[in-house]
């Protein structure tokens, strides 16, 4: 075992946005995700067939999903997007880097 800090071993190289597997069993998976001014593809939406619910512990984000409003994030905004959802990540701060936390399950 080794402990380990959520907000350490940021990446130097942003120019992708970067996910790291915490935990990932075949009935959850944990992830931190660490957005630069990304955003989802344009082509499309995620479309997901577990529940994801997600925070944002540092910097700020919108979210949107398919036929609703979009939804601004800061700081401890966290929601739970039920499986089948369509929904995309429209902005994220260009200047501060937003770590995420997602939980599928």
């Amino acid at each position: 075992m080794k402990v380990k800090n959520i907000f350490e071993s940021i990446p130097q190289d942003m120019s992708e946005e970067n996910f790291e597997s915490i935990i990932d069993s075949t009935s959850v998976k944990i992830e931190r995700i660490i957005s630069k001014g990304h955003t989802s593809p344009k082509e499309g939406w995620y479309k997901q067939n577990k529940n994801e619910w997600v925070v944002v512990l540092r910097g700020s984000a919108t979210l949107e999903c398919e036929h609703a409003r979009p939804l601004q994030f800061k700081e401890g905004s966290h929601i739970n997007i039920p499986a089948g959802t369509k929904h995309r990540v429209t902005w994220t701060d260009p200047d501060v880097e937003t770590l995420w936390l997602a939980v599928h399950y």
